[in-house]
Parts: C-alpha cells; sequence; structure tokens
C-alpha cells in the first residue's frame, strides 16, 4: 500500500507535505519551549519579590535597633538629669571650695553627657527618617510587583490555555499530514529533526544557502533544486532541502488556516 502512495506523490507534494509538517513541529516546538520556559519566569519574578520582602524585613530590623538607640539614649539622659539634681543638692552643704569644685566638674561632664545624647538622638532620627523613606519606596515596589506577578500568572495561564488548544488542532494536522507520506520518508524526517539544534529538518534555501546556514550549496544543487524533481540533501546540515518560492506559498497557506482558526475561536 505503501509502494502505491510513493509513486502517486509527486516530488513536490512531498515537498508540500514535508514541509508543512515542519511548520507544524516548529510551532508544536515554541509552545513547548515557552510552556517550560514559564516556571522560570515565574520563579524569578517570586524570586525578586522574596528580596525585596528580605528588603523590607531588613529595614524594620535596622529601625527598630536605631529606636531602642534612642530609648537607651533617652535614659542616659534622664540618668544624667538625677545625677545633676543630687549634685546641685549636695552643693548647698559643701564645706570647702574643692568640694564645691568636684561638684561642679562633676555636673558639667553629666550636662556634656546629656548634649552628646541629644546630638545622637537627632542623628538616629535622620537615619530613621531616610529608613523610612527607603522602606515606603521598597513597599511600594513590592506592590508594584506583586501587581505585576499577578496579572503575569493570569496572563499566562490564558497564554497557556489557548496554546493548548492550538496544540492539539496541531497534532490532528500532523498527524493528517504525516499520512500523505510514505513512513520511511517521515521517520528520516523525524530523524533529521532530532539530530539538529533547533528541530529543522526542511530547510528553504534563500540566497543560495540554506536557512540558517553560511554555507551555500552548489548552482548546480540549486538549480535542481528549483526544477523540483527529486529530494535534495545539504550535505553539510544533513537537512532536506526546500525552495524558498514552494516554502513561502506553504507558509502562507498555513498563516491563512491560523486567521481562519482565530476567527472560529473568537
Amino acid at each position: 500500500m505503501e509502494n502505491k502512495i510513493e509513486e502517486t506523490i509527486s516530488v513536490v507534494d512531498k515537498l508540500r507535505v514535508l514541509y508543512n509538517l515542519q511548520l507544524i513541529d516548529s510551532r508544536i516546538d515554541e509552545i513547548c519551549k515557552f510552556r517550560s520556559n514559564i516556571p522560570m519566569e515565574i520563579n524569578s519574578l517570586e524570586k525578586e519579590l522574596h528580596e525585596i520582602k528580605k528588603k523590607l524585613e531588613n529595614i524594620y530590623e535596622e529601625i527598630s535597633s536605631l529606636k531602642k538607640d534612642i530609648d537607651k539614649q533617652n535614659k542616659d539622659i534622664k540618668s544624667s538629669e538625677l545625677i545633676i539634681k543630687k549634685y546641685e543638692k549636695q552643693k548647698d552643704g559643701v564645706r570647702n571650695n574643692k568640694e564645691l569644685y568636684s561638684l561642679n566638674k562633676e555636673i558639667d561632664y553629666q550636662k556634656l553627657e546629656i548634649q552628646l545624647s541629644k546630638k545622637k538622638i537627632k542623628e538616629f532620627n535622620a537615619k530613621i527618617q531616610k529608613k523610612e523613606d527607603l522602606l515606603n519606596n521598597s513597599k511600594n515596589i513590592l506592590k508594584n510587583k506583586e501587581e505585576h506577578l499577578f496579572h503575569k500568572k493570569k496572563e499566562l495561564n490564558k497564554i497557556l490555555s489557548e496554546n493548548d488548544k492550538e496544540e492539539k488542532i496541531l497534532l490532528e494536522k500532523s498527524k493528517m499530514f504525516s499520512k500523505k507520506i510514505d513512513n520511511v520518508l517521515l521517520k528520516t524526517y523525524q530523524k533529521i529533526r532530532n539530530r539538529v539544534k533547533n528541530g529543522v529538518a526542511i530547510a528553504p534555501v534563500q540566497r543560495g544557502a540554506p536557512l540558517g546556514s553560511y554555507l551555500a550549496i552548489t548552482p548546480q544543487k540549486y538549480s535542481e533544486l528549483i526544477q523540483r524533481n527529486k529530494l535534495l540533501i545539504d550535505e553539510h546540515s544533513g537537512r532536506i532541502l526546500i525552495d524558498a518560492e514552494l516554502a513561502e506559498e506553504e507558509k502562507k497557506k498555513s498563516l491563512i488556516f491560523c486567521i481562519k482558526k482565530n476567527k472560529i475561536n473568537n
């Protein structure tokens, strides 16, 4: 049965079928690649959120630490004020200038300690203000990132749903085209696809070279290619060659199909 199919199908028709299979498989490859890249994209966004949240925690801790430093300085001020009151009271009972001088010296020292504490409090408050500004900015960034992640997930889920539908249609089309050529040629196509990096087994020749290659084919091979009398293999990449004009015809047909499909779905 397969021999009869091979006899009745022309080289041009084989190329048309093979290139359609290529277009379908390349699109399925894109869908699969997109699907596999989604977890990485989401993980990257979630990692950003985690880093921002960690930054917020650090800022909260720094502000808390600064407030504790301020509390300590306020306690030191109260302690110095009590000491001053104590020494002022003691001055009433001094008996000589030496004791008075000693008390005044202690009082002056405590006053300097109060001034130093107040200076530190002022510096700590300035730092807290900067930290709070940074905190508010980081909160806004976090909010925007969370909204972006929410909408991104929603958008990706919608695309995934559409891609799943498209993939089912493409797989049906792939089966349909696969039945139009013999198994030997189909297996050859699949073998080439598995061997090449980008999965492109059918390469259109543009400007004398297969698409994606810098190595031009010979003028003789190009002449044979445009005659479309036999299947030609690129000796460098091992891919099946198709002339650009024929490839463009099938690509347009495929595009028209996609437009009709979208109209039906919408």
